[in-house]
């Protein structure tokens, strides 16, 4: 379950894929800089994706399982059903709370205790919003989860979340349990109960009766709840060792390496994940920045996604000279630093700037915020080996080409499009006893689809671009911090402290 829709894909005892199931979501935005769902839209999307592929007469399947996407705040009652439209991780009206808490030591400390540094659309700014402009919703709910878990309660009746959605911001990464001293820090200790059981390896429980009629399926199917997308994804296309790398090329641009290591030093940025195996974490850098500046530039241009690849092959790497900081996000960047007023720029453009140079410049800019990304998750002392990738933008051979020579690494592409169900099969089949044994005759199915190597040549020429982008960066940061002290941010994103008398979703200030 993304912010874009909901996909079910249905695999063998083999781990081959099926034909699967799409169904689009609406993301509402009520007020600038607000992006809200409707959770019974998004549990009959579920339903409607599941049906489509246990219709006309097909077998049964012997295990349901559940990914989705992270952060936001998905409010329900005792039996799962919304108490106000789900706040989207891409939520920026919390971003004056998080201004405030980097001002006065919050975010740091929280960092340092669970290795997850707070954004707008994470789950402690967002609670303490709510518990400041809409206390009364926060009486009425009986857990504060997420997407996945949200579905899960609705078909199973089980209220809980695994390990790899709790890590942020609340769990303490070495004991796998609620950090008290972070609930405190955030001044959210009198809603600890909204936070659900944390059940390891991931919940696990049969579709109710009322659930199985819905679906069409025997009562008692098992399901499985997690891992959510960003550590599903990497179980998904193979990633298991620690140096390996990962990055999804979608709406964000998540990258993320397997520690084994726990390093809570460095700058407050990412995110710290349990994963399913004792011992092992994911460091994720999901950024804001994504695909969507492609779409971005591509819309202003006039051009297709389908001429993307003769563009970048028709112009030389370092896009003419044209440098993109590519932070087109409303609600600033997360990853590999927290900048709440982040911004996009394009510098070095003349009369003579092409196309495909503009085309290029902003490739180039998101390939280099996934170097910095991957530094950054590497920073504790792991050496990051190849990369495998997966998301919309692998379908662009060239822009592949692009990030292996940006990254100096050998990139992979995941074996099939469904990785993250499939990661979420795989930590299903270890969590419960279904007979089948993903270790054999699997058909090398993990194995990469394709292997890009990079290009020497520009190799070298990105590297020093790269030098440029860092530098670039470190200036903007300065502006954007400056700039937020002369533009407040609360007013326009609805932070309470800057709103008092516009009416919220509960019909209180917001």
């Amino acid at each position: 379950m993304g912010n874009s829709g909901s996909q079910a894909a249905r695999f063998d005892t083999h781990g081959r894929q099926r034909p699967g199931a799409t169904h689009t979501a609406q993301v509402v935005s009520p007020r600038p800089g607000w992006f809200e769902q409707d959770m019974d839209d998004v549990f009959a999307a579920v339903a409607g994706v599941i049906g489509q592929l246990v219709g006309g007469g097909a077998a049964p399947p012997e295990l349901i399982a559940l990914t989705g996407q992270g952060d936001g705040v998905w409010l329900v009652d005792a039996d799962g059903h919304a108490v106000r439209p789900a706040v989207s991780w891409m939520d920026a009206r919390a971003a004056g709370i998080v201004d405030r808490w980097q001002a006065d030591g919050t975010v740091e400390a929280a960092f340092r205790r669970t290795g997850g540094a707070m954004f707008p659309g994470s789950p402690g700014p967002v609670l303490a919003w709510l518990d400041a402009y809409e206390p009364d919703v926060l009486d009425r709910a009986r857990t504060a989860g997420y997407c996945k878990d949200m579905v899960m309660q609705r078909l199973t009746g089980l209220r809980a979340t695994d390990a790899s959605d709790a890590s942020q911001p609340f769990l303490d990464p070495a004991t796998r349990t609620y950090a008290r001293d972070v609930l405190d820090h955030c001044g959210l200790a009198h809603r600890a109960d909204l936070l659900a059981p944390v059940v390891e390896p991931v919940p696990a429980a049969g579709l109710t009766g009322k659930a199985a009629t819905l679906l069409g399926l025997p009562e008692g199917t098992p399901v499985t709840a997690g891992p959510f997308d960003l550590p599903a994804c990497a179980l998904g296309s193979g990633v298991t060792a620690p140096g390996q790398g990962h990055l999804i090329v979608g709406t964000t641009l998540a990258c993320q390496v397997i520690v084994d290591t726990l390093d809570l030093s460095g700058e407050v940025a990412g995110l710290t994940l349990a994963l399913t195996t004792p011992g092992q974490w994911l460091r994720a850098m999901p950024a804001m920045v994504g695909t969507a500046a492609l779409d971005w530039i591509l819309a202003r241009v006039g051009v297709p996604h389908a001429e993307v690849d003769d563009l970048l092959a028709e112009t030389e790497p370092g896009a003419g000279g044209v440098d993109c900081l590519p932070y087109f996000s409303p609600a600033g960047e997360r990853a590999p630093f927290v900048e709440s007023g982040a911004r996009a720029r394009l510098d070095g453009l003349t009369l003579h700037t092409s196309t495909g140079e503009l085309v290029r410049a902003v490739c180039e800019g998101i390939a280099f915020a996934a170097r910095h990304c991957f530094e950054a998750a590497s920073a504790g002392g792991t050496t990051l080996q190849e990369v495998t990738c997966c998301g919309g933008g692998t379908r662009s051979r060239q822009w592949l080409q692009l990030f292996a020579d940006v990254l100096g690494r050998e990139v992979r592409v995941a074996a099939k499009p469904e990785v993250g169900a499939y990661g979420a099969v795989l930590a299903g089949l270890a969590a419960i006893d279904t007979g089948v044994d993903t270790g054999v005759d699997t058909g090398g199915w993990t194995e990469p689809a394709a292997v890009v190597q990079p290009a020497p040549a520009s190799m070298g020429v990105y590297a020093e671009k790269y030098a440029r982008y860092l530098a670039a960066v470190g200036r903007a940061r300065t502006e954007w911090k400056e700039r937020s002290l002369t533009h407040p941010s609360d007013a326009v994103r609805g932070d309470p402290a800057g709103a008092d008398d516009q009416p919220g979703a509960s019909g209180g200030p917001a």
